[in-house]
């Protein structure tokens, strides 16, 4: 499964993108919204590029894109998608490394995997969810046209606090140029 932009490779993870992914999932500020903590040790990365790299994009189930900079080879970050409801609707994550943020790589790489999945393959809806804190991830998400559809209020406990939760949606139809 490979999707391109004009500045960026979306593919499948390979072993030797393993210490880029532990280098920039080890940023305490990347790691502070996400499943993980910092550190994420080079033995954890290789273990996920490993079971990542044979997962169907198309299945029902998570699915992670490894986002690489056209121009630098360089992995810049990684798009999750996981297929649900009878491949009907989709919720998706990002995370991109420090230095690659700010450049509008990330809403390049969302808006792609969101265009894919509503438009290529046809799905009704993809969503998303976050703490209500990450600022930069709902105006990225804002940017690439979904809605917010629901704020809850200290509805997560996270990392030893609770959080809000904020909710974004896009159907299909709210495609920017869709006719649907």
């Amino acid at each position: 499964m490979l999707l391109e932009t004009e500045r960026l490779v979306l593919r499948r993870f390979r072993d030797d993108d393993a210490p880029a992914l532990a280098a920039y999932r080890s940023v305490p500020e990347v790691a502070r919204y996400q499943s993980w903590d910092a550190p994420y040790p080079l033995g954890d990365a290789l273990a996920f590029v490993a079971e990542a790299g044979h997962l169907d994009p198309e299945r029902e189930g998570w699915f992670q894109y490894a986002v690489q900079g056209r121009d630098n080879g360089l992995l810049v970050g990684d798009v999750a998608v996981n297929r649900g409801d009878g491949g009907r609707q989709a919720e998706i994550g990002f995370t991109f490394a420090p230095a690659f943020q700010g450049r509008g790589y990330a809403t390049e790489a969302v808006r792609r995997v969101v265009r894919f999945l509503l438009i290529e393959e046809g799905l009704h809806r993809v969503h998303a969810s976050l703490d209500a804190r990450n600022e930069r991830s709902a105006k990225l998400l804002e940017r690439v046209g979904f809605r917010r559809e629901g704020h809850q209020i200290q509805s997560s406990w996270w990392k030893g606090e609770w959080t809000d939760d904020l909710f974004y949606a896009m159907l299909a139809r709210e495609w920017p140029g869709s006719h649907m």
